[in-house]
């Protein structure tokens, strides 16, 4: 990865965010983060998937589920792939929406504990 340091940056601004400040795009994450193009959102991206592999590893709620599209509200496709990777969502794309709106709410839950 070319930027070592994002992940653990990223992670604590999410786990810092309150509640009524969530989901985020990965647009609002880029420039939290202070990220200057040229690839902003592809670093972000490359970000939450070091994040995503380490939550499923650790058994926590993956909190790359806070980090949205601004288009239709859902996370990019990698998302998607990785979480099915990870065996995180369902195989079958019909069930993408209803499993990943269950992963925001594991989330969401974990930080209110």
């Amino acid at each position: 990865m070319a930027d070592p340091d994002l992940p653990p940056r990223l992670r604590a601004w999410l786990e810092r965010l309150p509640e009524a400040q969530l989901p985020v795009t990965y647009q609002q994450a880029a420039e939290a983060m202070g990220l200057a193009p040229p690839r902003t959102i592809q670093r972000v991206a490359l970000a939450l998937e070091a994040l995503m592999r380490e939550d499923a590893a650790a058994g926590r709620p993956l909190i790359a589920a806070l980090v949205i599209s601004r288009r239709g509200e859902l996370p990019r496709p990698g998302f998607f792939e990785l979480a099915v990777e990870l065996g995180r969502l369902p195989a079958d794309p019909a069930g993408h929406e209803i499993a990943y709106r269950q992963e925001l709410d594991r989330v969401l839950t974990a930080r209110a504990e």
